[in-house]
């Protein structure tokens, strides 16, 4: 997989609001304060960071002893497994409100990450590429998908805040959320059938 893929797949994250977009406009307007809203987006993405790269950490530690069929097997079946999980389950996770400070909002964002399977979207990345395996380039590859959904998410934010406000999203609003968990079980059936070749 290229680094177009890479940076795709990080502003499909942007686009999620599940990623955190939206919490930083409710922030803001909570607030009235496009500076509040600004200053959640930066740990916003450190939290999201932090989730990819503990799936690099382990693709990295477990390269070496496992052959990439085996990585890429294990990948998608966890790729299949939990989108499938996110497909049928109906919970939704949630926090204590609004009033976090930045460090509780980073935490929050690496929970909302990793419950979402984040890093789990790029085990084909990490497995298709020698440099993957390396933890040098999981993480260049953590940085790259992060910077394209910070990049995303932040002017998604920041159009809502000034233009439409959340009563948009009340009339116009899809299930982002079944999108990725579908996203999800695609990426692990084309590793699967990668690993099968």
């Amino acid at each position: 997989m290229t680094t177009t893929t890479v940076l795709l797949l990080g502003a499909f994250h942007g686009i999620n609001p599940a990623m955190g977009w939206l919490f930083a406009v409710a922030r803001g307007l909570q607030e009235r304060s496009r500076d509040l809203l600004l200053a959640s987006l930066p740990a916003i993405a450190f939290g999201h960071l932090g989730s990819v790269v503990l799936v690099a950490f382990v693709v990295a530690a477990t390269g070496s002893l496992v052959s990439a069929t085996a990585l890429s097997v294990g990948g998608g079946i966890l790729l299949v497994g939990f989108g499938g999980w996110r497909l049928v389950s109906k919970r939704h996770f949630r926090w204590v409100g609004m009033k976090l400070t930045l460090p509780q909002l980073a935490g929050w964002s690496f929970l909302m990450s990793s419950a979402h399977g984040a890093g789990l979207m790029l085990i084909p990345v990490y497995a298709g590429s020698h440099e993957g395996h390396t933890l040098t380039g999981g993480l260049a590859v953590a940085v790259l998908h992060t910077l394209a959904m910070f990049a995303v998410a932040g002017v998604i934010a920041v159009v809502v805040y000034e233009v439409a406000g959340l009563s948009v999203l009340r009339r116009a609003w899809f299930n982002v959320d079944r999108v990725w968990a579908i996203a999800l079980v695609v990426a692990g059936v084309v590793t699967l059938a990668t690993a099968a070749t």
